[in-house]
């Protein structure tokens, strides 16, 4: 192979990749492409079809759909009607397509790939970090002990995880299957035996518990990843949490702000990063339906009643008189200048 044509599978790749993020097409949808050897190699078109040159472009956009969870479409020229050429497994998928399976073959192939795409533009993981999970036992966090677990296997910058549980102290908390599960996926698991539930409940009766409990809990969470030796901790914050902690700095604190893909945490020398950024809470909820993640409800008797939530309610009421509105806002925080998040335009 000559470095010319190194070149243009890896122009080829880079084309189709901002594509593709642009796009934002869902899992399992076609990506056409129509293109003519003969001009890609300076030609005009029609007059020096090359092979040589055609596997070089197909490699390199073919990478890239693989890695976005979309299915490539080729669309062939006049002297053909113009046809698509499909992958036999998206012509299946397509033709037995019923409400509800829509991408169904690639919801892990689209994780992976979402979660690459904020590591990678947000440098949130180097060579030989040790990276601890908040493991709540929720369908967010078991959602990123899946991504980074599949995300290590092929990850040029090697990287080893480790899943941590803080145990608040309530009596029917369930975390065997969690260990399973870790166990299955070799990934070691801590549990940190805490009495938080009975300080914050029955001791200090707080009026606002989940601002100590949260405040606690994180403690007692970067204590047990100093002892395990790791450097950085992921976070299983989505997309959804990002704008919906903007509505909450606005409504309740008067000022524009959330939090940042990468965080340093001075005190601790830990390093927070959050790899589930690109990820709304609808592709997490339609990933632990289709994989069965054993997801353990949360007992604590303030779950569910939080401004929080009343934000949540809110933007949904606002989504469904403006549908797209939360993609707006999160777009609006990428290019607004918050801190942290400056390097979007910057690494393309």
């Amino acid at each position: 192979m000559t470095e010319d044509m190194t070149i243009i599978a890896e122009e080829a790749y880079l084309a189709a990749k901002e594509i593709l993020e642009k796009a934002r097409l869902e899992q399992g949808e076609l990506f056409v492409v129509g293109c003519s050897t003969s001009e890609v190699g300076g030609a005009t078109i029609g007059t020096y079809s090359s092979p040589e040159l055609a596997e070089m472009v197909f490699g390199g956009i073919y990478q890239a759909t693989q890695e976005a969870g979309v299915y490539l479409a080729a669309q062939c020229c006049e002297h053909l009607n113009r046809a698509l050429i499909l992958e036999k497994e998206a012509a299946v998928n397509r033709a037995s397509f019923s409400v509800g399976e829509k991408g169904v073959p690639m919801q892990l192939q689209k994780l992976l790939s979402l979660v690459r795409q904020a590591v990678d533009r947000y440098n949130m993981i180097a060579e030989g970090d040790k990276i601890a999970v908040g493991v709540s036992g929720g369908k967010d966090s078991l959602t990123l002990l899946y991504a980074l677990s599949g995300l290590r296997k092929f990850y040029p910058q090697k990287f080893s995880i480790y899943a941590v549980t803080v145990d608040l102290g309530f009596q029917n908390l369930d975390l065997n299957e969690i260990r399973a599960l870790c166990a299955s996926h070799e990934i070691p698991y801590t549990v940190v035996e805490t009495s938080i539930a009975k300080i914050v409940f029955e001791d200090r009766r707080e009026n606002n518990p989940c601002s100590l409990c949260a405040k606690m809990r994180k403690g007692a969470l970067n204590d047990a990843i100093k002892d395990l030796g790791c450097n950085k901790i992921a976070y299983a914050h989505h997309e959804d949490d990002v704008v919906e902690t903007m509505m909450l700095s606005l409504f309740y604190e008067g000022r524009l702000h959330t939090f940042s893909p990468v965080t340093h945490l001075d005190k601790t020398g830990l390093t927070v990063i959050r790899p589930l950024i690109y990820m709304r809470e609808a592709e997490v909820i339609g990933f632990v339906n289709k994989y069965q993640v054993p997801v353990v409800k949360s007992p604590c008797p303030a779950d569910g009643h939080t401004k929080r939530e009343y934000i949540k309610e809110l933007l949904q009421q606002i989504h469904r008189e403006n549908p797209g509105v939360r993609d707006r806002i999160f777009t609006a925080i990428q290019r607004g200048n918050m801190e942290g998040w400056s390097d979007y335009f910057g690494s393309h």
